[in-house]
C-alpha cells in the first residue's frame, strides 16, 4: 500500500465548556481554545501505524477550514505524518459547511492524490453527524467499513480486515482497497508528539488549496436559525420517607 489519506478537523476543545454567541446565532468561538478532533487523533495514529508497520508508505493529513486549521495539520504532522494539505474556507465547518460538501471536498482530494486507504474520524464532537465517511465512500465508489475497532492490513495491500463496533457488540469485516474506514474510539490510543518532532513538524511540507477553486457548491442546504444553552438545571429537593419519594417519581417525574 503506497498512501495512506487521513482526515483532521480543528473543533472547540472537548475540555472546553461551550458558550452560545451573544446573538446566539452559534456557539462562540472568539478566544475559544481549539484543537483536533478527538476521533481524528486517533485516525492519525492508527495511520502512522501502519507506516511504521511497514504497511504504508507515506501518510497525508488534509483538514478543510480556516486559515488557522493549519494549527491543527502542524499537529498531525508531529504526530507522525509527512505532509498536509489544507483546504481553505471561512465557512464555518460546525453549522455553515455540511457533511455533504465536506465529502465532496475530500472527494476532489482523493482524485488529486490517488491514496489506497482514507481514515477518518467516526464523527467530529461539534456537529456529532457521523456522515462524511459514508458519504465520501459512496461518491468514491468505494469499500467502507465506519466505527472500526480494529484495522489490519493484509499483506499484499489488497485487502483489509476490519472489526466494527456495533449496538450488539462487534463483527468482523474483510474489504477489497482502496476504502474508507472510520476511526472509533477503541481503535487506539493517540500519541503525544514529542518537542524534537514538534519541531520538525515546522519544516515538513503543506499545500493549501482553495475549497472555492475545487467545483463544490459549498452552499449550505442546512441553516442553522438559532441557538440556545439548555436551561439551567432546577434545585433538587430533599423528602422526608421512601413513600415520598416514590410519589414524586410516579406523580411529579412520571418516571415509574
Amino acid at each position: 500500500m503506497r498512501k495512506v489519506l487521513v482526515g483532521v478537523k480543528r473543533v472547540v476543545d472537548y475540555a472546553v465548556r461551550v458558550r452560545v454567541s451573544a446573538d446566539k446565532s452559534g456557539v462562540e468561538l472568539a478566544n475559544t481554545k481549539m484543537s483536533m478532533n478527538p476521533f481524528c487523533e486517533i485516525a492519525v495514529e492508527e495511520a502512522i501505524r501502519l507506516k511504521e508497520k511497514g504497511a504504508a508508505e507515506e501518510v497525508v493529513a488534509v483538514s478543510i477550514g480556516p486559515k488557522q486549521a493549519q494549527e491543527t495539520l502542524r499537529s498531525a504532522l508531529a504526530m507522525g505524518c509527512d505532509r498536509a494539505i489544507h483546504v481553505q474556507t471561512d465557512i464555518r465547518s460546525d453549522q455553515g459547511l455540511n457533511p455533504l460538501a465536506i465529502a465532496q471536498l475530500l472527494e476532489k482530494v482523493v482524485e488529486k492524490e490517488s491514496p489506497d486507504l482514507v481514515i477518518v474520524g467516526k464523527q467530529s464532537i461539534d456537529g456529532d453527524h457521523a456522515t462524511t465517511a459514508p458519504m465520501l465512500a459512496e461518491l468514491l465508489g468505494w469499500s467502507q467499513a465506519t466505527f472500526a475497532a480494529r484495522l489490519d492490513v493484509a499483506a499484499d495491500g489488497a485487502s483489509a480486515e476490519v472489526e466494527r463496533e456495533t449496538d450488539a457488540g462487534t463483527e468482523v469485516v474483510k474489504l477489497p482497497l482502496p476504502a474508507v474506514i472510520s476511526a472509533d474510539l477503541r481503535l487506539n490510543t493517540p500519541r503525544y508528539p514529542k518537542l524534537p518532532n514538534i519541531m520538525k513538524a515546522k519544516k515538513k511540507p503543506l499545500e493549501a488549496l482553495e475549497a472555492a477553486d475545487l467545483g463544490v457548491d459549498l452552499a449550505p442546504t442546512l441553516v442553522v436559525t438559532g441557538v440556545a444553552p439548555p436551561p439551567d438545571r432546577a434545585a433538587g429537593v430533599t423528602v422526608e420517607s421512601v413513600d415520598d419519594l416514590v410519589d414524586k417519581l410516579k406523580n411529579e417525574a412520571a418516571v415509574i
